[in-house]
């Protein structure tokens, strides 16, 4: 993004206008079902999964390395990582649509109201606002700057469950910031961490409960959580060899960066009610996540919506996000234009040169 750019230009977020999809093309049923099994053979991993959506109709595939499970890969909770952003994105545009906030809230006010003005600000400084923090500029770095420190002894094993709450919230109400908020992009899990926090102080409910009563349980997903179960709801993730099982994800105070894990079905039926929002819960905040908010980059050409990634295609845009975690990955998406939603998934960390998002990244692309 520009220097002094703003994501949302001339005031306070508004989250309410977004394209119609276009008339969706016809279904080929023999070549998604094939399309998906070469994507899951691609995939080196202990268990992986493609399922899609094409007009509402599902195709489930999945394969992978380890032998077959007592339950079946498809009914399993994947760990999300980060892209479960864009169910935190899809919160805010709800309480934008809602009323209950603009988006220009400033954050640190809404944390700790006793601290105003922010003591991080220097003279002729914005405040860091909930549009900053979902945008990623708010100036923050992608991680606080004693989180290394403490997360240390945990590296291999859990080290966000060493970063609380209420030390994120302290991290940020004493960062000095370099650059002005709005004036440079950088992905930061702790901008979005901040923003759970920022949003559970408005609203006065704990992050859990707010995530489920407005977003997870309004839509349906009764197969998603935010804390991991056991063998026989949750996958089991693996370091890069593909063998050495790794504990579940604990995030500490990062539920907004990364908490979500979800069964596959569930994701479906996330990401097709983006697909058409029409007589849907949050029906207002599902169209306002498909509206661009933020152009970055050589002639503007990576474009931002309050939850999504979104490239161009010959024939219409493209939404993702992608999300990884000590032993799992996962890649969201969905294309109006051609009526498709894949939520893809994998049990082995991110090495170099891994196949798997170039592997989910172009079978939406191409359906």
């Amino acid at each position: 993004m520009r220097a002094g750019a703003r994501p949302w230009p001339g005031g306070p977020l508004d989250l309410t206008d977004v394209l119609p999809p276009e008339v969706p093309q016809a279904e080929d049923d023999e070549v998604v079902p094939r399309q998906l099994d070469a994507a899951v053979a691609a995939v080196d991993a202990p268990d992986v999964v493609f399922a899609l959506s094409r007009h509402g109709r599902r195709t489930v595939r999945t394969g992978g390395t380890a032998p077959s499970r007592p339950v079946p890969r498809e009914r399993l909770r994947y760990e999300l990582g980060s892209a479960s952003k864009t169910f935190t994105g899809l919160l805010l545009a709800h309480l934008t649509h809602t009323g209950l906030l603009s988006g220009g809230e400033p954050a640190a006010a809404l944390l700790d109201p006793a601290r105003r003005p922010d003591p991080a600000r220097r003279p002729g400084e914005e405040p860091v606002t909930l549009a900053h923090l979902i945008t990623h500029t708010s100036g923050l770095p992608a991680l606080p700057a004693d989180f290394f420190v403490r997360a240390l002894p945990a590296w291999r094993t859990n080290p966000y469950a060493r970063y609380p709450a209420e030390r994120v919230v302290d991290a940020f109400l004493r960062h000095r910031r370099r650059h002005q908020p709005g004036t440079r992009w950088h992905y930061s899990n702790f901008g979005v961490a901040v923003l759970g926090h920022a949003l559970a102080a408005a609203t006065a409910t704990p992050w859990d409960e707010l995530l489920t009563g407005q977003v997870l349980g309004p839509l349906g997903l009764s197969g998603a959580a935010l804390v991991p179960g056991g063998p026989a709801t949750d996958a089991t993730g693996h370091r890069k060899d593909g063998m050495t099982p790794v504990p579940p994800l604990a995030v500490g105070g990062f539920q907004a960066a990364g908490a979500v894990r979800a069964t596959p079905h569930d994701l479906l039926t996330f990401l097709e009610a983006h697909l058409d929002p029409a007589d849907r819960p949050l029906t207002g905040a599902l169209r306002a996540v498909r509206r661009p908010v933020l152009r970055r980059g050589l002639g503007h050409r990576h474009v931002h919506t309050v939850a999504w990634f979104r490239h161009p295609t010959e024939r219409g845009p493209m939404y993702f996000h992608g999300g990884a975690t000590l032993g799992q990955q996962a890649f969201l998406g969905f294309r109006p234009d051609t009526g498709t939603a894949l939520a893809a998934l994998c049990t082995r960390r991110f090495r170099v040169r891994d196949a798997f998002v170039p592997t989910a990244y172009a079978v939406l692309a191409e359906m």
